[in-house]
């Protein structure tokens, strides 16, 4: 199977504009995201979709591939279905899986992308993907910064939020609390009808593209990952990050 990785970045943050060329330990973040990508095991190649001249001159400067995509796009999952398709123009051969990967996650491991395609490629049933990571303290529960998740019994998404949910109020210790990391494989022509549907009232609301997946009526299956990351939406978030990633091993094998 040809699986792809694209990571979107844009400069145009609302949270931290420029975040992704944002320095961590003396490297763009674009950077860590696409060096840790490139390392997954089924991942037949990676590359940055992005609108902005300053992002397609510091990856070409690293050497990873670029897709330059329109400046309309109000949601990561249009911005890479544009890019799929002009990838697959470029190198004439159609992807099976498209793999979207947050260009604010600079702490991805290669593990976890592998982990989120595993449901499509078992059961091709399964359109769509995305991993999900336990909830550690009330603060990130509280942090709107943090997309909520909850699940059914089949570990498919009921609603996303970030707001905290499910209440704390009436729970009684036993109730899971999940948070979206935005790794989210499609299959690929599911990826093309998803964006072309109309955008939702609570995918506005929530700010989260996989409502729109929910609420035309469809299912995101959720995979649990045990790995740790942080992604950056502030500059207190980049701070974080850059105080971990001194000790990251997956850095250092790639360290300058």
């Amino acid at each position: 199977m040809k699986i792809v990785g694209i990571i979107p970045a844009r400069m145009g943050s609302s949270r931290f504009p420029g975040k992704p060329l944002a320095k961590i330990c003396g490297m763009p973040m674009i950077e860590h995201v696409y060096r840790r990508c490139i390392q997954s095991k089924l991942l037949s190649d990676v590359y940055v979709a992005t609108c902005d001249e300053e992002i397609r001159q510091t990856v070409e400067a690293f050497d990873g591939k670029v897709i330059m995509t329109k400046n309309t796009h109000l949601r990561a999952s249009d911005r890479v279905a544009e890019a799929m398709l002009k990838v697959e123009a470029a190198v004439g051969k159609k992807i099976d899986i498209l793999v979207m990967i947050q260009g604010d996650e600079p702490m991805v491991y290669p593990q976890m992308i592998d982990e989120s395609i595993k449901p499509l490629v078992e059961d091709e049933k399964i359109k769509v993907s995305n991993l999900m990571a336990p909830i550690k303290s009330e603060e990130e529960h509280a942090d709107p910064n943090t997309i909520k998740v909850v699940i059914d019994q089949q570990d498919f998404a009921l609603y996303f939020s970030r707001l905290p949910i499910p209440s704390r109020e009436h729970a009684d210790g036993n109730i899971p609390m999940f948070k979206q990391i935005c790794i989210i494989p499609f299959q690929r022509d599911y990826l093309l009808e998803f964006s072309g549907l109309a955008q939702t009232p609570l995918e506005r609301a929530e700010s989260v593209d996989m409502m729109r997946v929910l609420e035309h009526g469809q299912k995101v299956k959720m995979v649990l990952t045990s790995y740790q990351t942080h992604s950056v939406d502030t500059p207190g978030d980049l701070d974080k990050v850059s105080a971990l990633m001194g000790n990251d091993e997956l850095f250092l094998s790639y360290k300058k």
